[in-house]
């Protein structure tokens, strides 16, 4: 039982500054699973979170497949819910302030901080994921080839996932 309340309140703490979507924290949420509570591997860790990209429905179910492993379909209910619940309340709330506010510069203002905060946050995520898992100039090649592409062209994001697997089933990454 102590595990679940540690699960809990964890990633209920996690939720509160879950901005941009649980995406935003994976590094601390990889931090937290494999080095501190060694929930998980992290092997475990990234199957998990290609398991949840690759599945419809929310971002979250990384957090849930660790609550699975840790527990469980009990685990998987609490590590659901415990993130979820917070930041459910604390966006409820600041949306029920924007709307009721006249001034519809501080809106937009409030609105513009919040996109860009939920931006820098993922992006700051996905760097560090990528500097956790490349072990090979091949595979940091490949994360720099990948971003520049995407920024600079219009090519669909399965023509890349497509060559990374490509490049890893030759064994170069």
């Amino acid at each position: 039982m102590n595990i679940l309340l540690s699960l809990f309140l964890k990633l209920s703490a996690f939720s509160l500054i879950a901005f941009g979507g649980v995406n935003a924290l994976l590094p601390s949420l990889l931090n937290l699973s494999v080095y501190q509570e060694h929930w998980i591997d992290l092997q475990t860790f990234a199957d998990y979170f290609a398991i949840a990209q690759a599945a419809p429905g929310p971002n979250f179910m990384t957090v849930t497949l660790i609550g699975w492993h840790v527990y469980g379909a009990l685990g998987a209910l609490i590590a659901t819910v415990a993130i979820a619940w917070p930041s459910s309340i604390l966006v409820y709330h600041l949306q029920r302030l924007i709307l009721g506010m006249k001034d519809a510069h501080k809106k937009k203002s409030i609105q513009y901080a919040a996109a860009a905060l939920a931006i820098g946050l993922v992006l700051s995520s996905a760097w560090q994921i990528a500097l956790q898992i490349n072990h090979s100039y091949a595979a940091y090649a490949l994360t720099l080839f990948t971003i520049g592409i995407t920024v600079f062209t219009r090519w669909h994001p399965l023509y890349l996932i497509g060559l990374g697997a490509a490049l890893g089933a030759l064994g170069l990454i």
